[in-house]
């Protein structure tokens, strides 16, 4: 005998099973109608025949041996250790069993013990035990099925939320790409303009490109003295005609970031990335291209590098200085 729904009205709430639960069988072909219609009228089931229902019903095990599903059970301390087959089960146990065959993860507490107790506060908090219920109170058939349910029923919110999250997170992800393009076709002539004065100042081993959030102007193979902290005099003479250029990229501000080679300690890098980018931003500064709170510097040591560290060109690439033009945030 099959049934696709059973819907009874029991104890003031409508008690609904489906047999097909998101388009798969909660019900196999061990579980019929008449079994369902046993549970309902069984005013206290056995740890045997709850543990039979529950693995089947969470597809842990698949029996009709109610036997066989309570040593299954047992074996793995799902139930009460001094639980028989014919033992009434109580609350707390059930709740052990329910933890256990779907898998419900718990607080601190259930986590370190694993015991009836703390599975039956874990189930009462998450509102599958609804109401004030003694732990140790019997267990009947109709509240059994009940249990598993809520169980499914949670599972299936749960899943319709994530789901809606994810098309969330895409819509938003799909519409942070399309700014990116906007914001970067906006940034183009700028960038073109620069390039071009660039060029014309004959500024070396430098080029603007179009980002995201604005428009990044790469000095590589940058040179320091012994101290990064101090430009030597033909990397300031780059830096004053680039101020020049900036100056005509009027209301916006700026991000120096400091990028390093892989040659000596992560700390040493990124500290090392920092100090230059400390002193190109203070050079622009000090020349006049923007106020002090307008320009920042941030040094990333090698953790963005652009070519191959193993080779001296690469190495000479990698160490750069980026000057980010970004939109004012006014």
């Amino acid at each position: 005998m099959q049934i696709e729904l059973i819907r009874l009205k029991k104890c003031g709430f409508l008690f609904v099973i489906l047999c097909l639960w998101g388009g798969r069988a909660f019900l196999s072909a061990q579980t019929t109608a008449q079994e369902i219609e046993t549970l309902l009228k069984t005013p206290v089931v056995t740890y045997a025949q709850a543990a039979r229902f529950v693995l089947e019903a969470s597809e842990v095990l698949v029996t009709g041996d109610q036997g066989e599903a309570f040593r299954f059970a047992l074996a793995r301390k799902w139930l009460p250790q001094n639980a028989t087959p014919g033992t009434p089960a109580q609350l707390q146990g059930i709740s052990l069993l329910l933890m256990n065959s779907f898998r419900i993860k718990g607080g601190l507490f259930y986590t370190l013990t694993k015991s009836s107790h703390y599975a039956y506060r874990e189930l009462v908090y998450n509102d599958v035990i609804q109401g004030r219920s003694d732990p140790f109170m019997n267990v009947s058939g109709e509240a059994l099925l009940f249990y598993t349910n809520r169980i499914f029923a949670q599972r299936d919110e749960a899943a319709e939320l994530a789901a809606r999250r994810e098309a969330k997170k895409h819509a938003a992800e799909e519409e942070e790409k399309q700014l990116a393009v906007v914001h970067a076709s906006e940034w183009e002539s700028t960038v073109s303009r620069i390039n071009s004065q660039l060029q014309a100042r004959n500024v070396t081993n430098a080029y603007a490109k179009a980002s995201a959030v604005g428009v990044v102007i790469t000095l590589s193979d940058i040179q320091y003295g012994a101290n990064p902290a101090e430009l030597p005099e033909s990397e300031k003479a780059k830096l004053r005609e680039i101020a020049q250029i900036l100056k005509d990229v009027a209301g916006n501000k700026i991000m120096v970031a400091g990028h390093t080679a892989a040659v000596g300690t992560e700390t040493d890098r990124r500290m090392v990335s920092r100090d230059k980018a400390q002193a190109v931003a203070s050079y622009l500064v000090s020349l006049g291209t923007r106020p002090g709170p307008d320009i920042t510097y941030v040094g990333y040591g090698d953790e963005w590098p652009v070519a191959d560290n193993t080779t001296a060109e690469g190495r000479a690439a990698n160490q750069r200085i980026e000057i980010l033009i970004t939109e004012s945030q006014e």
